[in-house]
C-alpha cells in the first residue's frame, strides 16, 4: 500500500487537533415550519451544537410554528440520546395540564416549555406550571410577548418571588426588548433598534432574582445583542452567569445569514468579555441549570 510520510503526518496531526468546544442549544423544535428530523439533525451538527434541548408544543397551536408535540421530542431523544434531550409541555389552562407534563417528565423530560400561551404571567395557570416545576425540580421556559403570550411582564416578579426554588428562563420579544429602560414607554415595539438605556425590566429581573435566566434565541435575542453592541458587551459581562444559548431558528442551513442561531453564536463569541464567559453562555450555564451531562 502506498502511504506517504506526509499523508501519515497529516492524518496524525488531524487526530491530535482539539475537539470543538461543546455547545448546548436550549431551544429547538421538531417539525419546525415543516422541517424534518433529518434536516434538524443536519442543521444542529452544522452549527456545531453538541447537545440540543427539544421544546414541544402542547396539544394545540403548535407554538405558532407547527411544532411537534411531546411524543415527537421523546422519539428523537430516544433515537439520538447523546445529542438530544427534551422538555415537556401542555396548555396551562386545561384539566390535563399536570398529568400530561408529569407523564413526559417521568419519561425523561428535564424542563417545562416552551410555554407560549395566551394567559397572564401572574395567573393561576402560570402558578400551576410553577408548582409542577417545583414538585419535579425542573425549570420553566416562557415566551413573553406583549398583548399576546404570558402578558403582564411587569408583574412577573410576583412569580419569581413566590417560587424562589424554580428557575425561570425568559425568551422572546417582550423579554428582550425590556433590556431597555425606555421599553415601558413603547411596549408594542417588539424589535426596537435604538440605543439601549440601561436599567430595563429584564436587566433588573436578572440582577435581582437568582431564579431568572435568559434564553438568547430567535430574532429577538439576536436583535438585543446587535442593536447596541456597546450595551451588549456590558450586559453579557454583567449577566454571563444567567445567559443560556438557544437558537430557535427554522432554517435548514445551520450557517450564514439565513440562520439566526449561527449568527447568535458568532455574536456571543465576539461580544463576550473572554473565553470563560463564552463557555458559560454556550455550555456551562445550561449544563448547570438544566442538569445536563456532556
Amino acid at each position: 500500500m502506498n502511504f506517504s510520510r506526509r499523508a501519515f503526518l497529516a492524518g496524525a496531526g488531524a487526530q491530535l487537533l482539539p475537539a470543538a468546544e461543546p455547545i448546548i442549544d436550549i431551544h429547538q423544535h421538531t417539525n419546525y415550519s415543516g422541517r424534518t428530523d433529518e434536516q434538524l439533525i443536519a442543521h444542529q451538527r452544522r452549527m456545531g451544537v453538541t447537545k440540543t434541548v427539544l421544546l414541544p408544543a402542547g396539544r394545540m397551536y403548535g407554538l405558532e410554528a407547527n411544532a411537534g408535540g411531546n411524543d415527537t421530542v421523546l422519539a428523537l431523544s430516544k433515537r439520538l440520546p447523546g445529542e438530544y434531550v427534551f422538555f415537556a409541555n401542555e396548555l396551562p389552562d386545561i384539566p390535563e395540564t399536570r398529568s400530561e407534563i408529569s407523564k413526559y417528565i417521568k419519561l425523561g423530560g428535564i424542563g417545562i416549555g416552551e410555554s407560549k400561551f395566551q394567559v397572564p404571567v401572574d395567573s393561576e395557570h402560570i402558578v400551576k406550571l410553577a408548582t409542577i416545576a417545583q414538585d419535579f425540580g425542573v425549570p420553566v421556559l416562557l415566551h413573553f410577548q406583549h398583548g399576546k403570550y404570558n402578558t403582564g411582564y411587569e408583574r412577573f416578579h410576583t412569580i419569581l418571588a413566590r417560587f424562589p426554588k424554580v428557575n425561570f428562563i425568559g425568551h422572546a420579544q417582550t423579554f428582550w426588548a425590556n433590556i431597555d429602560k425606555n421599553q415601558s414607554k413603547a411596549p408594542t415595539v417588539l424589535y426596537p433598534n435604538s440605543k439601549v438605556t440601561q436599567g430595563g425590566l429584564t436587566d433588573r429581573y436578572l440582577s435581582d432574582y437568582p431564579n431568572m435566566y435568559a434564553d438568547t434565541s430567535a430574532g429577538s435575542g439576536l436583535n438585543a445583542l446587535l442593536r447596541d453592541e456597546d450595551h451588549a458587551r456590558e450586559f453579557i459581562k454583567r449577566h454571563q452567569d444567567k445567559m443560556l444559548y438557544g437558537s430557535d431558528c427554522n432554517d435548514v442551513d445551520g450557517h450564514g445569514e439565513k440562520c439566526s442561531g449561527a449568527q447568535d453564536i458568532a455574536a456571543i463569541r465576539r461580544l463576550a468579555p473572554d473565553e470563560k464567559a463564552v463557555r458559560k453562555i454556550l455550555h456551562d450555564n445550561a449544563a448547570r441549570v438544566l442538569k445536563i451531562r456532556g
